[in-house]
Protein backbone atom coordinates (compact mmCIF):
# COMPACT_ATOMS: atom_id res chain seq x y z
CA UNK A 1 0.00 0.00 0.00
CA UNK A 2 0.83 3.53 -1.11
CA UNK A 3 -0.33 6.71 0.74
CA UNK A 4 -0.32 9.95 -0.99
CA UNK A 5 -1.16 13.18 0.98
CA UNK A 6 -4.19 15.29 -1.12
CA UNK A 7 -4.29 18.47 2.16
CA UNK A 8 -2.37 21.44 1.76
CA UNK A 9 -0.29 22.28 4.99
CA UNK A 10 -2.18 24.77 7.33
CA UNK A 11 0.13 28.13 8.15
CA UNK A 12 -0.53 31.21 9.15
CA UNK A 13 0.50 32.70 5.76
CA UNK A 14 -1.49 30.48 3.67
CA UNK A 15 -4.04 31.98 1.24
CA UNK A 16 -7.33 32.45 2.11
CA UNK A 17 -10.60 32.93 -0.35
CA UNK A 18 -11.31 36.28 -0.50
CA UNK A 19 -13.16 37.78 2.43
CA UNK A 20 -12.48 35.19 4.79
CA UNK A 21 -10.13 35.38 7.81
CA UNK A 22 -6.45 34.86 7.78
CA UNK A 23 -5.20 31.67 10.21
CA UNK A 24 -3.47 32.44 13.74
CA UNK A 25 -1.11 30.02 15.26
CA UNK A 26 -0.47 31.58 19.00
CA UNK A 27 2.36 30.16 20.70
CA UNK A 28 0.72 30.42 24.77
CA UNK A 29 3.31 28.30 26.60
CA UNK A 30 7.30 27.29 25.86
CA UNK A 31 8.73 24.23 26.99
CA UNK A 32 11.71 25.87 27.93
CA UNK A 33 10.08 28.27 30.31
CA UNK A 34 6.79 26.58 31.08
CA UNK A 35 7.77 22.87 30.54
CA UNK A 36 4.83 21.91 28.09
CA UNK A 37 4.24 23.79 24.66
CA UNK A 38 1.22 24.62 23.45
CA UNK A 39 -0.63 26.79 21.09
CA UNK A 40 -4.20 28.97 20.34
CA UNK A 41 -5.67 27.99 16.92
CA UNK A 42 -8.19 30.26 15.22
CA UNK A 43 -9.41 29.63 11.63
CA UNK A 44 -12.16 29.77 9.45
CA UNK A 45 -14.29 26.97 8.43
CA UNK A 46 -13.72 27.10 4.77
CA UNK A 47 -9.63 27.69 4.99
CA UNK A 48 -7.61 25.82 2.98
CA UNK A 49 -7.85 21.75 2.09
CA UNK A 50 -11.29 21.48 3.93
CA UNK A 51 -15.14 19.98 3.51
CA UNK A 52 -18.33 21.49 2.93
CA UNK A 53 -21.89 19.92 4.49
CA UNK A 54 -25.20 20.75 3.05
CA UNK A 55 -25.82 23.50 6.00
CA UNK A 56 -22.88 26.00 4.29
CA UNK A 57 -26.00 26.97 1.92
CA UNK A 58 -28.85 24.88 2.40
CA UNK A 59 -31.32 25.76 5.11
CA UNK A 60 -32.04 22.96 7.68
CA UNK A 61 -29.14 21.27 5.90
CA UNK A 62 -26.99 18.62 8.02
CA UNK A 63 -23.89 19.71 9.75
CA UNK A 64 -20.19 17.49 9.46
CA UNK A 65 -21.27 15.95 12.35
CA UNK A 66 -24.36 14.45 10.92
CA UNK A 67 -22.67 12.14 9.02
CA UNK A 68 -21.16 8.65 10.25
CA UNK A 69 -17.06 8.06 9.32
CA UNK A 70 -17.79 5.71 6.72
CA UNK A 71 -19.39 8.68 4.85
CA UNK A 72 -15.84 10.17 4.61
CA UNK A 73 -14.27 6.80 3.01
CA UNK A 74 -14.80 5.32 -0.01
CA UNK A 75 -13.76 4.42 -3.94
CA UNK A 76 -11.72 7.12 -5.98
CA UNK A 77 -12.53 8.11 -9.47
CA UNK A 78 -9.95 10.47 -11.05
CA UNK A 79 -11.40 12.92 -13.67
CA UNK A 80 -8.20 14.91 -15.75
CA UNK A 81 -9.86 18.49 -16.24
CA UNK A 82 -6.89 19.87 -16.82
CA UNK A 83 -7.06 23.19 -19.55
CA UNK A 84 -10.86 22.91 -19.42
CA UNK A 85 -12.55 26.25 -19.30
CA UNK A 86 -15.97 24.28 -17.92
CA UNK A 87 -16.01 20.75 -16.60
CA UNK A 88 -18.86 19.50 -18.38
CA UNK A 89 -20.83 16.36 -19.30
CA UNK A 90 -18.24 14.76 -21.86
CA UNK A 91 -15.86 14.85 -19.02
CA UNK A 92 -18.30 11.55 -17.54
CA UNK A 93 -18.78 10.04 -20.73
CA UNK A 94 -16.57 7.28 -20.29
CA UNK A 95 -16.10 7.00 -16.33
CA UNK A 96 -18.08 4.60 -15.07
CA UNK A 97 -19.58 5.86 -11.94
CA UNK A 98 -20.87 3.81 -8.84
CA UNK A 99 -22.86 4.43 -6.08
CA UNK A 100 -21.29 6.14 -2.79
CA UNK A 101 -17.68 6.96 -5.31
CA UNK A 102 -15.64 9.54 -3.70
CA UNK A 103 -14.87 11.77 -7.56
CA UNK A 104 -11.79 13.86 -7.62
CA UNK A 105 -11.09 16.70 -10.01
CA UNK A 106 -7.63 17.66 -11.22
CA UNK A 107 -7.23 20.78 -12.57
CA UNK A 108 -3.97 21.23 -11.23
CA UNK A 109 -4.62 24.79 -10.26
CA UNK A 110 -2.92 23.86 -7.09
CA UNK A 111 0.08 24.94 -8.31
CA UNK A 112 -0.93 28.24 -8.17
CA UNK A 113 -2.07 27.67 -4.95
CA UNK A 114 -0.17 30.85 -3.32
CA UNK A 115 -1.00 33.27 -5.85
CA UNK A 116 -3.52 36.33 -6.07
CA UNK A 117 -5.16 34.17 -9.65
CA UNK A 118 -5.98 31.16 -7.82
CA UNK A 119 -9.19 32.76 -6.50
CA UNK A 120 -10.00 34.24 -9.79
CA UNK A 121 -10.95 32.33 -13.28
CA UNK A 122 -10.85 28.89 -12.49
CA UNK A 123 -12.53 26.13 -14.43
CA UNK A 124 -16.66 25.87 -13.19
CA UNK A 125 -18.30 22.91 -12.96
CA UNK A 126 -21.36 22.78 -14.36
CA UNK A 127 -25.16 22.18 -12.89
CA UNK A 128 -25.46 19.35 -15.98
CA UNK A 129 -21.97 17.73 -14.62
CA UNK A 130 -22.90 18.05 -10.96
CA UNK A 131 -26.64 16.40 -12.10
CA UNK A 132 -25.20 12.89 -13.70
CA UNK A 133 -23.20 13.29 -10.26
CA UNK A 134 -26.25 13.82 -8.19
CA UNK A 135 -27.70 10.56 -10.43
CA UNK A 136 -24.90 8.17 -9.90
CA UNK A 137 -25.37 8.59 -6.13
CA UNK A 138 -21.41 9.27 -5.30
CA UNK A 139 -20.88 10.87 -1.87
CA UNK A 140 -18.31 13.58 -2.56
CA UNK A 141 -16.92 15.78 -5.11
CA UNK A 142 -13.26 17.07 -4.27
CA UNK A 143 -11.02 19.68 -6.38
CA UNK A 144 -7.82 21.39 -6.32
CA UNK A 145 -9.14 24.26 -6.74
CA UNK A 146 -11.30 27.25 -4.88
CA UNK A 147 -14.16 26.37 -5.70
CA UNK A 148 -16.89 24.53 -7.92
CA UNK A 149 -18.26 27.68 -8.54
CA UNK A 150 -19.51 31.07 -8.81
CA UNK A 151 -22.00 33.13 -7.69
CA UNK A 152 -24.74 32.51 -7.12
CA UNK A 153 -23.53 29.23 -6.48
CA UNK A 154 -26.03 26.88 -8.31
CA UNK A 155 -24.06 23.71 -8.74
CA UNK A 156 -22.83 23.94 -4.88
CA UNK A 157 -26.51 24.04 -4.19
CA UNK A 158 -27.24 21.08 -6.40
CA UNK A 159 -24.70 19.30 -4.97
CA UNK A 160 -24.97 19.68 -1.37
CA UNK A 161 -29.22 19.42 -1.49
CA UNK A 162 -28.67 15.98 -2.60
CA UNK A 163 -25.68 15.03 -0.02
CA UNK A 164 -22.83 15.17 -1.60
CA UNK A 165 -20.26 16.59 0.24
CA UNK A 166 -17.32 19.25 -1.53
CA UNK A 167 -14.03 19.37 -0.79
CA UNK A 168 -12.50 22.39 -2.36
CA UNK A 169 -8.36 23.09 -2.37
CA UNK A 170 -6.93 19.55 -3.06
CA UNK A 171 -3.34 18.88 -3.74
CA UNK A 172 -1.13 16.68 -5.58
CA UNK A 173 -3.79 14.41 -7.24
CA UNK A 174 -1.50 14.53 -10.37
CA UNK A 175 0.24 11.55 -8.50
CA UNK A 176 -2.82 9.75 -8.96
CA UNK A 177 -3.19 9.72 -12.63
CA UNK A 178 -3.42 5.67 -13.82
CA UNK A 179 -3.77 4.71 -10.09
CA UNK A 180 -6.43 2.79 -8.53
CA UNK A 181 -7.08 4.27 -4.79
CA UNK A 182 -9.55 4.24 -2.00
CA UNK A 183 -10.04 8.17 -0.43
CA UNK A 184 -9.68 8.90 3.48
CA UNK A 185 -11.10 12.33 4.00
CA UNK A 186 -11.34 12.65 7.51
CA UNK A 187 -12.51 16.46 9.11
CA UNK A 188 -13.19 17.27 13.05
CA UNK A 189 -16.02 15.88 14.14
CA UNK A 190 -17.75 18.97 14.56
CA UNK A 191 -21.15 20.44 14.55
CA UNK A 192 -20.35 23.09 11.58
CA UNK A 193 -20.88 23.50 8.02
CA UNK A 194 -17.99 22.97 7.07
CA UNK A 195 -14.35 22.18 8.87
CA UNK A 196 -10.75 21.23 7.91
CA UNK A 197 -10.04 17.74 6.40
CA UNK A 198 -6.99 15.78 6.20
CA UNK A 199 -7.54 13.94 2.36
CA UNK A 200 -5.14 10.75 2.17
CA UNK A 201 -5.40 8.70 -1.12
CA UNK A 202 -4.62 4.54 -0.05
CA UNK A 203 -3.10 3.54 -3.72
CA UNK A 204 -3.68 0.07 -4.13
Amino acid sequence: MKYIDLTHPLTIDMPVYPGDPTARIVQNNHVTKDGFTSHTITIGTHIGTHIDAPAHMIANGKNIFDYPVEHFIGNGVLIDARNKKKIDLELLDQVPLQENDIVLLYTQRDTMFNTTEYFTDYPEITTNFAQKLVDAKVKIVGMDQASPDYKPFATHKLLLKNNILIIENLTNLNKLIGKQFTILALPLNIKAEAGPVRVVAQVN
